[in-house]
């Protein structure tokens, strides 16, 4: 910190670096401070505590100085969240790589040949490696140097599959891999990582906490550092978008800061909204919202003609993977159902999964994860090779679509490579916004010999009482409807709330006596 940043004297209600620390002649809103706010709040202003208070101004600054005072406890409070989502998220960026360094044997073929062998020769050579379990389905190879994988469904993995892995060429097995909806071992632990922390449902609090406040904490600084730098710098977007490099101390980190957090904003946002829509509480009330807005995946009719028709799931939301069948199906019943769908136009890698019983039909769903993405699916009668039901992608409901690719996106699949670069961009910008939100709150420490501190005090309380009336007609409501459909947001923010007040009285107590 420069020697003039010490001299200055400390303002103490904005450790953040928001114009609310700034002298009254650099405020670059143009508003004087409010006539009744201290560091400890409105009830302070008078020194008595036992006489009469003046009724606090209201006025709109107030609402800056509220959103200064969350953004700053959201920066505080759940920036160690939100670093743990952006190291493990980067962590998962580079799974794709990983999974060909560590499972290359298994995944790629050493020679690519003519033709490949039919999947009842390569189903055989699995089974007779592997007798364990049943064929639950089988994905033909995503490219040409890509082998077979042949999911078999074993009862003591749980939800797990083994996946035995077959060149194409040659019916030759080149290994088995313990598989979770068709992720590989490292995969698979990269996701719970990101996910939950290795700690199973409990772990997944965090990731939804980081997830909920990640939009509102982006939002915030949004309003604040577009207000201000509107005021103070130029009028160009060149305010807003590039850090101030002639700035020093507390302003040049929160400058980078910002102008980073500004260019990061989308890609936040949609990683925001994307990951609360397959968390637990959240998630829930997602899924409630497609349920009620019809905009849920078209289930395939897998009945057979005559037959009863199975009940509706809308397992697109819930997740992808293959069905369990409770006995092996005819080898060459996968070619008969693989042949009906691609005469039917199913090109590229495609899920052929048997049927759950002789009275439904076979399925076969394309699987292209990479834009243009291809999820058409097919019921097939192995018997005769007939088509009796389809489901196109074109035909799912706007919000499906939605749901779909922003999972993809979330999980760099999309967009291949590019995406993946992206996505570890990304995690490496919110890493630096946090470092450097908590090195403002270091520079904004009291330096003083007398009111040495680690750190700065956090902004000034009491500001929802001057708020304006509309805003708290109208902000009340909003607030509970967002507690509602983010609930661990709302839980959180209650507590902030608590602790809040609790501090808050204990200092009154302290003052009184």
């Amino acid at each position: 910190m420069s020697r003039r940043t010490e001299e200055m004297p400390q303002n103490d209600h904005d450790p953040t670096g928001t114009a609310q620390g700034e002298p009254d002649g650099d405020r670059p809103d143009g508003l004087a401070k409010p006539a009744v706010a201290t560091a400890e709040g409105p009830e302070a202003a008078t020194g008595d505590p036992g006489s009469d208070r003046q009724r606090p101004a209201r006025s709109w600054e107030a609402v800056r100085h509220l959103l200064v005072r969350l953004h700053f406890y959201a920066g505080v409070l759940v920036a160690p969240f939100l670093l743990v989502a952006a190291l493990t998220g980067l962590a998962y960026t580079a799974a794709p790589q990983l999974d060909q360094l560590l499972y290359g044997d298994q995944l790629r073929v050493e020679k690519v040949g003519d033709a490949p062998r039919p999947l009842a020769e390569q189903i055989a050579a699995a089974r007779a490696a592997y007798p364990e379990g049943t064929v639950a389905s089988v994905v033909t190879p995503p490219s040409a140097e890509d082998t077979t994988r042949v999911v078999l469904a074993i009862p003591e993995l749980g939800e797990k599959q083994r996946t035995v892995f077959v060149d194409p060429y040659t019916a030759e097995v080149r290994g088995e891999l313990t598989t979770w909806f068709g992720s590989t071992p490292l995969t698979t632990w990269l996701d719970d990582l990101h996910r939950n922390l290795n700690l199973g449902e409990t772990g997944r609090l965090y990731s939804e906490v980081a997830a909920s406040w990640l939009g509102v904490t982006v939002l915030g600084g949004l309003v604040l550092w577009l207000g201000r730098s509107r005021g103070q710098r130029a009028k160009s977007a060149r305010g807003a978008l590039l850090p101030d490099r002639k700035a020093r101390g507390v302003r040049r980190t929160r400058s980078w800061h910002a102008a980073t957090g500004v260019w990061l904003a989308l890609a936040l946002l949609f990683l925001s909204a994307t990951g609360l829509t397959w968390s637990n509480y959240a998630g829930e009330r997602f899924g409630r919202l497609l349920d009620a807005a019809n905009g849920n995946a078209p289930a395939l009719d897998t009945a057979l003609p005559g037959a009863q028709a199975p009940a509706e799931d809308h397992s697109e939301h819930a997740g992808h993977g293959g069905g369990e069948a409770t006995a092996d199906a005819d080898p060459a019943d996968f070619d008969a159902a693989l042949t009906a769908a691609r005469d039917a136009g199913l090109g590229g890698t495609v899920v052929v999964t048997p049927a759950a019983d002789a009275a439904s039909a076979w399925t076969v769903a394309q699987n292209d994860n990479v834009w243009p993405v291809h999820y058409d699916r097919v019921a097939v009668d192995a018997t005769s090779g007939e088509i009796t039901a389809r489901t196109y992608w074109a035909d799912h409901p706007a919000l499906s679509k939605l749901s779909k690719l922003g999972v993809q996106g979330h999980m760099g699949v999309l967009f291949g490579v590019v995406n993946q670069i992206v996505l570890a961009l990304v995690a490496l910008g919110l890493t630096a916004v946090i470092v450097w939100g908590y090195r403002m709150w270091w520079q904004r420490r009291p330096t003083r010999a007398d009111r040495r501190a680690l750190a700065g005090r956090a902004p000034e309380r009491g500001a929802w009482r001057r708020l304006p009336l509309p805003v708290l007609i109208l902000g009340i409501p909003a607030v509970v409807a967002l507690g509602w459909a983010l609930p661990l947001l709302g839980v959180t923010l209650a507590g902030f709330l608590v602790v809040d007040v609790v501090v808050g009285a204990v200092r009154r107590q302290r003052r009184t006596a």
